[in-house]
């Protein structure tokens, strides 16, 4: 349970504090650069932010696993959704509930994948979780596939820069850039479901550019509509998005975003086993649906002094309202989910979230000493309500009424050690984390507090042990704090800990051949996961992931690229009453396949990847319960196909047509329920066709 403390704390004051000794800091030594009369040619810049430009020469050098799915991997490849082109990066596993993209299910490692609550998620290197220390999960996700340039999959060596909830990793989602000259892009993707007939359109616009000498400009517009693969599954999305950049001086760059997004959705839930084999396009859940909205912003002032010296004060805020609706039997005496079951009432479950932060951040480079030194300061306010109205007479009651207010602030430092003539980095470094949350039950009249700080340690070791032999080496320490869904039930809860380790080495094997092997290893501590039997969450304890990934990618001629990727998975609950069985969706055996052909104007990408089954409980259950909520998951491919076509207009305008197919084989796939349907068997998406068109000019 939580424990109550009524410490008083002046967080945003301490961020302050730091933040201006930091800018004292960046102005001497500014003054200290200029002291020096010395010119050097080809300067290299000190790069402030830890994960740099996500590039492939970046990431030969980079200290830890990391995988970049590059623009024209993610945008002409036939992936569905973002999730869809995710599958293929080593250690992650999708477990698509949509087929639209709105609420993904994305785990790396082992941890669970559902809601994509076990890794740290940014767009352009903000947090975009609902609530960054108070709900974790992508129950909210402003990310559409069009919008996005590039991803960055960093599985390990990013925890002391990046957090919280960074124990799977960080994924940053890097929107497109504003071009140097005013490009427009506009495009058209119809997604037709061969099991239902279903359609399904996205049409995206992009314009941007320089509109004087020192301003850049860009707007960006998705709007995605029709129905998914299922019944019950009409979605509407949109998603519109401004970009600036101004130039003020050769030392000073201001850069600023404001986005807009909305969806509103029928979710066609988990189905019974019978149903299932029935109709797995069938819907048992009438009364579940989702909406919600965000407005949010970031803020960010650069400061070069000189190539030694990089300030950053980035600052962001939203407003978001999320809601979701739910069929619940509370009168038969068996699981209120069950999808069988005739819903006695319907449930909604609004929240509201006032979050903003600010972060400072100041790097210097000192002779062999790179030094990083940054603040951050969070604050978030939560309505967290939850309502049911009787369906046989109308009355409505109030369920749960809790506030949240949560003060954050995180301290980091670390020093990168250039050695051996730069063959060789060492980097410790060491975050802080001091999160109280005040819990208020305003229907019971009753407050609690969550009131933890904890040190969090990290070392990265890179060395170029030759020009084609990279090595690398990491172990971190990460944090998640309580969650406001675990707070507002009961159950024991606590804040989750992780040790972090890798060991990996990339190989430039020829110049067209490249291969990558990492063996990692998670430490968990008191990792809370949800139980839907008992419908509450519970303490797993001790857990531990362990296992190896390996990928190669070969250019086997100027037209034909291929890629082949493997993970091996081993996970253990180290204590509890299921000590020593597996922990749910964590399959032991990942394979992808991928190979790209291109001819002329021409391009053919074909994709495969194959789970190994898995369990979908704590317990390991074999034998799959007769309302689904158990019983083990079955392996499963999917392949994926595109061949697409560029013309060339005129000098300045190019139009890409495309054709795709995804589930190429139709492999019938499900996972076991998730959120407000947990109970069932959720169908994953059965074959599926999309036409695409974009011009660029």
């Amino acid at each position: 349970m939580l424990r109550s403390c009524c410490t008083p704390r002046t967080p945003l004051a301490a961020a302050i504090g730091l933040a201006s000794a930091m800018l004292a800091s960046a102005a001497q030594a500014q003054t200290s650069t200029q002291a020096q009369d010395v010119t050097e040619l080809d300067t290299l810049v000190v790069q402030g932010d830890w994960l740099g430009n996500p590039t492939e020469e970046e990431v030969k050098t980079y200290p830890g696993s990391r995988t970049v799915i590059e623009p024209e991997q993610l945008h002409d490849s036939g992936a569905l959704n973002i999730e869809d082109a995710m599958r293929s990066v080593p250690g992650v596993q999708i477990l698509d509930e949509t087929g639209t993209g709105v609420l993904p299910n994305i785990g790396l490692r082992g941890l669970n994948p559902l809601r994509s609550e076990r890794l740290k998620m940014m767009v352009d290197g903000y947090p975009i979780a609902i609530g960054p220390y108070s709900n974790v999960s992508a129950s909210l996700f402003p990310v559409t596939l069009q919008s996005i340039d590039t991803i960055d999959v960093v599985r390990g060596g990013a925890a002391v820069h990046y957090g919280p909830n960074n124990v799977g990793g960080v994924v940053n989602f890097l929107t497109k850039p504003i071009p140097g000259d005013v490009e427009q892009t506009l495009s058209e993707r119809v997604t037709i479901a061969e099991d239902s007939g279903h359609v399904f359109h996205d049409t995206y616009y992009r314009i941007g550019g320089f509109v004087t000498d020192d301003l850049a400009l860009q707007f960006q517009a998705n709007v995605q509509g029709g129905e998914g693969f299922r019944e019950h599954s009409e979605t509407d999305v949109q998603n519109f998005l401004v970009d600036a950049e101004y130039f003020i001086d050769d030392r000073n760059t201001l850069d600023a975003s404001v986005q807009y997004y909305d969806v509103d959705a029928e979710l066609p839930g988990a189905l019974s086993p019978e149903a299932y084999e029935r109709d797995r396009t069938d819907s048992q859940r009438p009364h579940d649906a989702y909406e919600a909205d965000m407005l949010r912003g970031t803020l960010a002032w650069t400061f070069t002094p000189s190539s030694d010296v990089e300030f950053t004060w980035r600052n962001f805020a939203h407003r978001a309202d999320r809601t979701f609706f739910f069929g619940q039997d509370l009168t038969s005496g068996g699981h209120w989910a069950d999808p069988e079951a005739t819903s006695s009432h319907v449930a909604d479950s609004p929240r509201v979230f006032h979050v903003w932060g600010t972060e400072p951040r100041l790097t210097v480079r000192e002779g062999i000493h790179t030094v990083t030194l940054g603040a951050r300061y969070v604050s978030e306010e939560v309505d967290f309500d939850v309502n049911r109205q009787q369906l046989d007479d109308g009355s409505h009651s109030t369920v749960r009424r809790w506030d949240l207010e949560t003060d954050a602030v995180a301290l980091y430092a670390s020093d990168t050690l250039s050695l051996m003539d730069g063959r060789l980095e060492l980097t410790p470094g060491l975050r802080y984390e001091d999160v109280r949350m005040d819990f208020s039950d305003e229907l019971n009249d009753t407050a609690s507090t969550n009131d933890t700080d904890e040190l969090l340690p990290g070392l990265t070791v890179g060395f170029a042990a030759t020009d084609e032999v990279f090595l690398f080496a990491n172990a971190q320490r990460s944090l998640v704090p309580v969650q406001i869904a675990q707070a507002t039930r009961d159950g024991d809860v606590a804040n989750e800990t992780a040790w972090n380790y890798e060991l990996g080495a990339r190989v430039d094997v020829t110049p067209t051949l490249t291969t990558t092997a990492t063996v990692f290893r998670i430490d968990y501590e008191d990792q809370i996961q949800f139980d839907k039997p008992s419908d509450r969450f519970v303490n797993l304890g001790e857990t531990r992931h362990e296992g190896i990934e390996l990928a190669t990618d070969w250019q086997a001629s100027e037209r034909l690229a291929l890629g082949l990727g493997y993970t091996y998975l081993s996970t253990e609950q180290r204590s509890g009453d299921n000590a020593g069985n597996d922990l749910p969706n964590a399959p032991e055996h990942h394979v992808s396949a991928s190979a790209d052909y291109e001819l002329n104007q021409w391009q053919a990408n074909l994709s495969a990847n194959y789970y190994s089954d898995s369990f979908s409980d704590a317990a390991n259950t074999e034998q799959e319960t007769a309302n689904g909520s158990a019983g083990k998951l079955p392996a499963y491919t999917r392949v994926n196909a595109r061949i697409g076509r560029d013309f060339r207009l005129d000098a300045a305008t190019t139009l890409n047509l495309g054709l795709s197919a995804t589930n190429l084989l139709d492999d019938d796939a499900y996972f076991r329920g998730a959120d407000v349907s947990p109970v069932g068997r959720v169908p994953m998406p059965g074959r599926a066709y999309m036409l695409e068109g974009r011009i660029a000019f």
